[in-house]
Formats: C-alpha cells, structure tokens, sequence
C-alpha cells in the first residue's frame, strides 16, 4: 500500500446515465470518450434456419452504423447467446491518412454480451459480464435490456438487473484499487431509455451496489486495522448525516449492563469489545400518514476469529476477517434504507468483539449470564458468534421495541454443507416474515432455503448446569447450523423474528458474474429488497 495507509472505506460505484434515441442516429457515439458499444446476444430460437446465436435489441442499428455483419462475428467468436458470454471486437485503425473504414470516428470496440432468456438473473450476469469486458474504458454505451415491446415496469426491471450486474461485477477491493495495474470499470450509458421508472430502477441499483460495495470493502479491511474501536468509529462517520443516531457501548458500559457473551468473547483480545447501534428515522415517514414499521438488524460482528481456546487450524483462520459480514450488512442496510428513502425506522446492531485467546479467555465450561440474566454453559469457544448475538438480541427485544427483528451472521459451517456456497439458511418465527425474506432473495438474487425450527431438536440447548448450552452435547443430533437458530430463538421474546446464517454465500473462491472473490457482500441487497417491499 502506498503510505502504508488503507483508503476511505464506503466508495461510490461507477456512473450510469440514461439516454432516449437508437444507436442508428445517436450523436453519442461521436464522442471521444465513449470507447464501447455493447450489443446483446441471444441464444438461437428453435427451428430458426441461422442456428448462430442472434443479436438483439440495438444490433440492427449498430450493425447498420458500424457496415458489420454482427450475427457473423457473434458465431465466429463462437458465443451461444448464454447469459454471461462476452466478446470484445477490436475495431482496426485505417493503416493510412486516405483510408476511411466504415467505423472511422465511432468507439473502436464493439462489446458482444449474452443475454440467455432475458431473465432478471441473466441480465445481472449480462451486467457482470460487461463491467469485466470494459475494464479501463471510460464510457460503454449499451441497448442490453431495451427489448421492445416491453412496459415501462418491464423496462425499469431489467434495467435495475442489468445496471446491478454491471455495478457489481464493477468492485475491485481498496488494496487492489490502489495498484497501478488496476483498471476501474467504465462508465455506463443506457442508451434508448429514460422516464422516471427507469430513473428510478437506475437509482434503486446504485444503492443496492453501494451497499455491498460497503460491505466488501468492511470485511475486506484486514484486522490488524478492523478491530472493534475501528468498526465503531466507521459506523459513526458514516452515518453522521440527517436522520441518524448512533451510540456505541464500551467495555465499562457492556460491563455495567450485563453483556456476559460480548464480553467473555472479547475478553481474550487486546482490543476490547463494542456495541454500536446505528438508528435511521425517516421524516414524517415520507409524509404519509400512520407510522412505519420499527425493523431491527443484528449483526454479528466478529472482527477476528481465532476460534479462542478451542483454536481452528491455521488453514481456517485465513478468511477470519470476514467474521464480521454480518455487522457490515446490518450497517450497510441502514444507511442504505436512508439513502432509498424507506418508510420505515431501522436500526442496526453491531456486537463487536475479536475472538482471540490468552490469560482472560473464556474456557469450555464455563457459564455465562447474558443480557437479562439467561446463564449459558459454554461447550466450544470457536461457537462465539451466537454468543455476541444472544446479547444482542435480547437486549433489542428488551429496549427497542422492534416490530421485526432479523439478524445476519456468518454463523455455521453446517450451513455450508447443506447448502453450498449460493443459498444461505432461513429460519423464522413468523411465516410472513420468512416469506418475505424469501421473496427479497428471490427478487435480489441473493438466494435463501427456508429452513425447520426442529421442536424435536431443542434439547440440543439443553444444559444440567446452567439456563442453556450453546452447542449440543449430543453429537448424534447433528444439524449445527438448526441447533443454533433454535439456540438464538430463546433471546429473540415473542417478536417475529428472522435468523439468516450466510456462512457460504458471504466468501467466494472467485469471481463468478456479479460475485466477486473473498467477501461477497450478501445480504444487503437481500434486506433492502425486503424493507422496499415492507407495506
């Protein structure tokens, strides 16, 4: 790093501007600092005599403007029309003062990108795929999205997918982006739309891509920097603005108050624990009548995790300073609920701690008292993270009143196991809630699977010693990922409630269309989708 210090954390995404017009009579394309033109690509529809992949929407006109024959180099480069594909065509410079080629003057690149069924997932993957192909260009223009014949809330839909995508697929980590060799994505013009939905759509995008782009850039923070005095001093200057409250609890505080799990988990670390929340109140509600919903998010806001006394092999502390996505989606949702101008009051809670080990470490055996006096026998300290939520949602359900309260944690390995890298487990208390979530995801392509309270499975959390134990003495029982939700489910009272254990979606190995490698981001765009869509 450059100084040795790391850049601002909460950075904006690249521009993108709507245009009306075709690419046929579009003075745009005269400009110098448009570079690209990107063309959609579908797949061959069935019993077509050409059974290439087939351009669309705007290819006639760039295919006119340009005197290329775009359905010939779409089959050349051997593209299928797949959602995804992408092709970049590097137009030639004439080689002499009196040569004019049909191009002369237009953006040298034309960019091919596939675009499957159309679907809202295959034009984020379109999005994603042209973000990477346009890599250090300054400005793309692209009819991808503008079918015809589509509605104008068929119209602002695929926008919002395509621009997510591209937005997305966009981020480079604040370490990377501070090296030479990295090529910020371009600019991007929506050519052949506007109108407010489609304005609208746009924006929505912008600040769902801003928010896991906060997101990645907080987990992607190595935690020599991120220790919990960081995160906290982070969440008070990023929500400094109108609207906000913020307060942080620290060690005397947490101490004073009864926070036995935030405590005993950071009791082992140099860098004492905090509890940060983090409340917007939209004015007058929009200026609509009645009052919006109260909507609390807890998140688990594990800094580092050694796995304390019970240490996890070295292998497995490596991706560790991503055990706080879950505190950087609440923080995340909160200012971007601000920023969409939701109905509704939100509040973030961020317990933090680091789990660390030395002479004050809590030990296997022990038994704490948690907020509100529930005692926990402890079984293994590598299970912290459902202790610095227990805290945390009994006291939202104690002191904020919340209406709904929903927590977010890269909580179980067992969840990665079930279910793999691209869903992360639901559990609930109220069905209209589940379903919801399960919607948003849906709508946001950040996937959830529903998953049992198992009433058969609650003596898991039984204890001889103490209230509860935190992980299950009976290993015939299994279902690590059920035991824990049915364990955070004794601190959460009567309120509907929602535990999202995002343990495999939260990290990827690499990139893979609109995901990026390491910290994901999931999760705030899930959250948002359900507080826009909360009546």
């Amino acid at each position: 790093m450059p100084g040795g210090r790391l850049p601002t954390i909460g950075r904006t995404p690249p521009g993108v501007s709507l245009i009306g017009g075709v690419v046929a009579d579009s003075p745009l394309l005269s400009e110098p600092d448009v570079d690209a033109v990107a063309v959609p690509v579908a797949p061959a529809v069935a019993g077509d005599e050409d059974e290439g992949p087939a351009p669309r929407r705007g290819a006639a006109s760039t295919a006119y403007r340009y005197g290329i024959d775009l359905a010939e180099l779409a089959e050349r480069a051997g593209l299928t029309g797949a959602a995804g594909e992408s092709f970049v065509v590097q137009l030639p410079r004439p080689a002499g003062s009196g040569v004019t080629l049909p191009w002369t003057g237009l953006p040298p690149r034309i960019v091919l990108v596939g675009i499957g069924a159309s679907t809202d997932t295959d034009l984020r993957r379109a999005g994603a795929a042209l973000a990477r192909a346009s890599r250090g260009l300054r400005r793309v223009v692209t009819t991808i999205g503008d079918d015809a014949g589509h509605s104008e809330s068929q119209a602002a839909r695929a926008a919002r997918a395509l621009v997510e995508g591209y937005l997305l697929a966009a981020y480079v980590p604040p370490t990377a982006a501070r090296k030479p060799a990295a090529k910020p994505a371009a600019d991007l013009v929506l050519l052949g739309r506007d109108g407010t939905r489609v304005g609208a759509a746009v924006d929505a995008a912008r600040t769902t891509a801003t928010a896991t782009w906060l997101v990645r850039d907080l987990a992607s923070t190595p935690s020599n920097t991120k220790n919990p005095e960081w995160m906290a001093e982070q969440a008070r200057r990023l929500a400094s603005g109108p609207g906000f409250e913020v307060s942080v609890r620290g060690p005397r505080e947490l101490a004073a108050e009864g926070f036995g799990g935030i405590l005993a988990v950071g009791a082992g670390s140099a860098s004492p624990p905090r509890l940060v929340t983090v409340t917007w109140t939209p004015p007058t509600y929009g200026g609509r009548s009645g009052s919006g919903r109260h909507v609390v998010i807890v998140g688990k806001g594990i800094t580092y995790d050694t796995g304390g006394l019970s240490i996890k092999p070295r292998e497995s502390m490596v991706p560790m300073k991503t055990d706080m996505t879950g505190a950087a989606v609440a923080l995340a949702t909160v200012l971007g609920a601000a920023r969409a101008g939701v109905l509704h009051r939100v509040t973030a809670v961020l317990p933090l701690a680091e789990n660390h080990f030395g002479a004050s470490s809590y030990r296997p055996g022990d038994v704490l008292s948690m907020y509100g006096g529930t005692t926990v026998e402890i079984a293994n300290t590598d299970a912290e993270g459902r202790l610095v939520l227990a805290d945390a949602l009994a006291w939202a359900d104690a002191t904020l009143d919340p209406d709904v309260l929903i927590d977010v944690a890269t909580l179980t390995g067992a969840a990665t196991v079930g279910l793999g890298k691209q869903y992360s487990a639901l559990y609930g208390t109220d069905d209209a809630l589940v379903t919801a979530l399960e919607r948003a995801g849906t709508d946001s392509g950040e996937l959830t699977w529903p998953m049992p309270l198992v009433p058969e499975y609650d003596e898991a959390v039984h204890s001889s010693v103490a209230d509860l134990r935190h992980v299950p003495e009976d290993k015939k029982i299994g279902a690590g990922s059920v035991t824990a939700a049915l364990f955070l489910r004794k601190f959460v009272g009567e309120r509907p409630w929602a535990h999202l254990d995002i343990a495999g979606p939260a990290r990827a190995a690499s990139d893979k269309h609109e995901v990026t490698e390491g910290a994901t981001g999931y999760g705030a765009r899930l959250l948002l989708r359900y507080l826009s869509d909360l009546s």
